[in-house]
């Protein structure tokens, strides 16, 4: 029988300041997964207590980001005016469309402690007539997220719909991101309730899929997502992720992502001349920012 993986992609190491993320998506191989362009895995990194993130005031535009904590916890801001910790098992999601400026840091709390931190950073791209839309925020509580058990298998539903499940996280295309949690070895045939395109991302343990072992840091892309079968090997926690691609290219620069790349160029200009217009200054977070990388090559998304 032909294999279902299409793509074995292992998680690589990537810089983002203050310490190292393994970085999911994009690959050369493979720019998106459904909608889904850019995917960050946050540690698991213990801080000491001189070291904190800190992220200044950066933009988007063009996409949508969701933020999921296993651990810790990071404040945000926004140059919409919100601010929020949000802290595990909850979900941050930000429309940037035609453009937003947020902040993500240690809360004030805990900046003089050691602390851990643990979770995923996810772009999300927006359909073609959302991409200009005005920015948006929303904070989904835990209590919110939908969780079921069906057959000795944890299900969370964090992003999106599959079969009569649905997430309250306000998606704009349809996606699916789904935490999938055993604690003793388990066949799963998920295929049925999944469409577009979909990646296995391990977290914990490993999977066995058509006779063949895989185990954490490695992501894992279907060639039909209706064919997405696989056994857990005991204690294992993965996520599934996808959805429907978008009919138009995307590209990205950065942190903007769009179909047009001429609106990316104006981003570019307007982050680089700091146009208060395009992009706001975050209120009680004003005293720096994140300047335009000068040496990345615009890629497809």
């Amino acid at each position: 029988m032909q294999s279902n993986v299409g793509l074995i992609l292992e998680e690589k190491a990537a810089d983002i300041g203050n310490f190292m993320v393994g970085r999911l998506l994009p690959f050369r191989q493979k720019r998106a997964v459904g909608p889904f362009v850019f995917i960050d895995h946050m540690g698991p990194a213990c801080l000491k207590e001189h070291q904190n993130l800190d992220v200044p005031p950066h933009p988007h535009i063009g996409l949508s980001t969701l933020t999921y904590l296993f651990d810790g916890a990071i404040l945000h801001r926004d140059n919409l005016g919100n601010v929020i910790e949000i802290k595990p098992g909850e979900v941050n999601w930000m429309t940037a469309g035609k453009g937003v400026v947020h902040s993500e840091r240690t809360p004030a709390y805990l900046r003089k402690a050691d602390k851990f931190l643990h979770g995923f950073q996810i772009w999300i791209g927006l359909p073609k007539d959302m991409e200009q839309a005005e920015p948006s925020f929303f904070h989904i509580s835990k209590a919110e997220i939908p969780t079921w058990k069906e057959d000795g298998v944890f299900y969370k539903l964090i992003a999106g719909e599959i079969k009569d499940k649905k997430s309250p996280v306000p998606v704009h295309s349809p996606l699916y991101f789904i935490e999938i949690k055993t604690t003793t070895a388990q066949k799963i045939n998920i295929g049925k309730q999944l469409f577009g395109e979909v990646g296995m991302y391990v977290l914990e343990g490993t999977v066995k899929i058509e006779n063949n072992d895989y185990g954490s840091r490695q992501l894992l892309i279907a060639k039909k997502a209706s064919l997405c079968e696989f056994e857990t090997n005991g204690e294992t926690t993965l996520y599934l992720f996808g959805g429907a691609p978008f009919d138009e290219e995307r590209f990205m620069y950065w942190n903007f992502v769009s179909s047009d790349k001429a609106i990316i160029e104006r981003a570019k200009e307007d982050w680089k001349a700091q146009n208060l217009t395009a992009f706001p200054k975050i209120p009680h977070d004003d005293q720096d920012y994140v300047p335009l990388p000068e040496n990345i090559f615009q890629k497809k998304a």
